[in-house]
């Protein structure tokens, strides 16, 4: 499906900002126009008004002498060729002066004073009459009309209008540039930004400078921020996770070179068996920190967090110890398991996980118990496996606690103890390698993926506790999936009745 095209920010601006603009400039010069509009023609109306109205004050003064004395003064005042005046002074039986042919009738007819205001066509031509009627002592009233070519008032309109529309004119384009220059301003943080981007490097990842950064970019800056920090932190223990193992792994591996150079150059045929068994144990050790290592990378949350599946996690665990039950019979360890929400074992206890790596989760704890327990002995090492379900801040959780009754961990290493690496001792009381220092970082790096949690705890034996939880599944995640556990819950009740853990 093929995306839109990315739209640019500074063109939509200046669209959406020109164009109101524009429009808004449009709507003006029509407003502009017809209120220059309708104040010509009051004036226009005016004007004729006025002029009918002195001539009919003219007429009044002469009284008799009216047909001698007008028609000079009307040729006079209404003679300018540039106002296109006509006019006709009437008594209904004779011509005084003007233009006979000019009508007495019209429509759109609006009183002004002592004056009728009317439209006509006269010649062909629309034309705007002002009428005012001069009543006589003896015989016929006198009509008096002016009468002006509406073309004239448009022409004056016209005028108006260019006088308004020329400021506005120059207006709206200083209302564009405006626009055009503070846009670009604002947009420059955002260039800069992008400048700033563009210098970071992959070992770099300094923060954004949020300076001259507009409060309204700073979130977006904020969280790019949050986003280098996150990336430098993933870098950094990416780098000293790489250096470590490189570390780790030379130990091992250099070990291997030694003892295969010491079989091959011996000639004591019991020298060169203790050499291959030296070489066999260092290439155990390095098979194991290499699985230990693959189990790290397996832990990255963007790599598993899809492949999460409803787990009973009670079978996981019985089934896990199962598989260490032959490990602890031969350093005779009692290894025991136990439900205390369900001792009958009879319902699943549902949560959201990889199975593969909550597997690992228990096998490194009962590895690790398994190296501090302590040698054989009248009462022996005991290690047991404790499945519950609780509450923990109104949530609901499975809970798994691994307990020996081993020397426990010092209150001094107790903080470190869950970090890459670490060990309280490279060597545990029965003999067994204490390994390379990452069981519990595996597990601490799952319990985190899984959105649980691991602590230590002492026992009450004196051993060490180790206690992971995880979620419960979602009672509708959990009703979905409780028919396609039916059967492996079944398989892990009878294997538990055919195979106990205790011993």
């Amino acid at each position: 499906m093929p995306h839109p095209a990315a739209n640019s920010l500074r063109r939509t601006l200046l669209r959406r900002l020109a164009a109101p603009l524009s429009l808004l400039a449009l709507m003006s010069g029509l407003i502009a126009y017809w209120l220059a509009w309708q104040y010509t023609q009051h004036v226009v109306d005016r004007s004729l008004a006025d002029l009918a109205t002195a001539i009919s004050r003219q007429i009044q003064i002469a009284g008799r002498d009216a047909p001698i004395t007008v028609p000079p003064l009307a040729q006079a005042m209404f003679s300018d060729p540039v106002e296109h005046l006509v006019y006709r002074i009437s008594d209904g039986t004779r011509e005084i002066a003007g233009d006979p042919s000019l009508p007495l009738r019209g429509t759109n007819i609006t009183r002004m004073h002592f004056a009728y205001v009317f439209e006509t066509q006269h010649n062909g031509i629309g034309v705007r009459v002002a009428q005012v009627r001069v009543e006589q002592p003896h015989g016929n009233p006198i009509v008096v009309e002016v009468g002006q070519p509406v073309r004239h008032r448009f022409r004056i309109a016209a005028e108006f209008l260019v006088a308004i529309m020329m400021p506005l004119l120059l207006l709206l384009f200083a209302g564009w540039a405006i626009v055009w220059r503070v846009v670009n301003q604002q947009l420059n943080p955002l260039t800069d930004l992008a400048d700033s981007l563009n210098r970071q490097t992959h070992t770099s990842l300094e923060p954004v400078d949020e300076t001259y950064v507009p409060l309204e970019i700073r979130p977006l800056t904020g969280a790019l921020n949050a986003l280098l920090g996150r990336l430098k932190t993933a870098l950094d223990a990416q780098r000293k996770f790489i250096a470590d193992a490189a570390h780790q792994l030379r130990t091992p591996l250099t070990a291997v070179k030694l003892h295969a150079e010491q079989a091959v150059v011996s000639r004591d045929p019991q020298q060169v068996q203790a050499a291959v068994r030296e070489l066999r144990a260092a290439a155990d050790r390095a098979v194991r920190l290499s699985n230990q290592l693959l189990s790290l990378a397996r832990a990255e949350p963007g790599e598993q967090a899809a492949r999460f599946v409803n787990i009973d996690f009670a079978a996981l665990a019985f089934e896990t110890g199962a598989e260490w039950v032959p490990r602890a019979l031969a350093v005779q360890v009692d290894l025991g398991f136990q439900r205390l929400d369900d001792p009958a074992n009879d319902h699943p206890l549902l949560v959201r996980g990889n199975p593969v790596l909550l597997h690992e989760v228990v096998a490194n704890l009962l590895d690790n118990a398994l190296k501090y327990a302590p040698p054989a002995r009248l009462d022996g090492g005991r290690i047991t496996v404790t499945v519950t379900q609780l509450q923990t801040d109104g949530v609901a959780m499975a809970e798994i606690a691994v307990e020996d009754n081993g020397p426990g961990v010092p209150k001094t290493q107790q903080a470190d103890l869950f970090k890459r690496f670490f060990r309280g001792d490279g060597q545990s009381e029965s003999g067994v390698d204490g390994g390379a220092g990452l069981g519990l970082a595996i597990v601490h790096d799952i319990m985190k993926l899984h959105r649980g949690t691991v602590h230590y705890e002492d026992a009450p034996e004196g051993g060490a506790r180790f206690v992971v939880r995880v979620p419960l599944a979602p009672q509708s995640a959990a009703a979905d999936s409780r028919r396609a556990t039916n059967d492996h819950g079944a398989d892990a009740k009878k294997s538990a009745h055919q195979a106990p853990i205790d011993m």
